[in-house]
């Protein structure tokens, strides 16, 4: 069977079983773990951050710092 004929819960259990099979259960907990969702707002963050510069103001000060 397909990946395209499954269910995405069909798709979800076959693959933790892959990697269950593969890794081993601490090695699926490590590798499912590097895909934890965050949290916080990236737009905000970044606009704190970076302010509301656009591509050309970013552009010049990457050319300043190039040696």
């Amino acid at each position: 069977m397909g990946a395209r004929e499954m269910t995405l819960e069909e798709i979800r259990k076959n693959g933790i079983e892959a990697l269950y099979r593969t890794l081993g259960p601490v090695g699926m907990v490590r590798f499912l773990q590097q895909f934890e969702t965050g949290h916080g707002d990236y737009s905000s963050s970044r606009r704190e951050i970076l302010g509301e510069q656009g591509i050309e103001e970013l552009a010049a000060e990457i050319r300043k710092e190039e040696p």
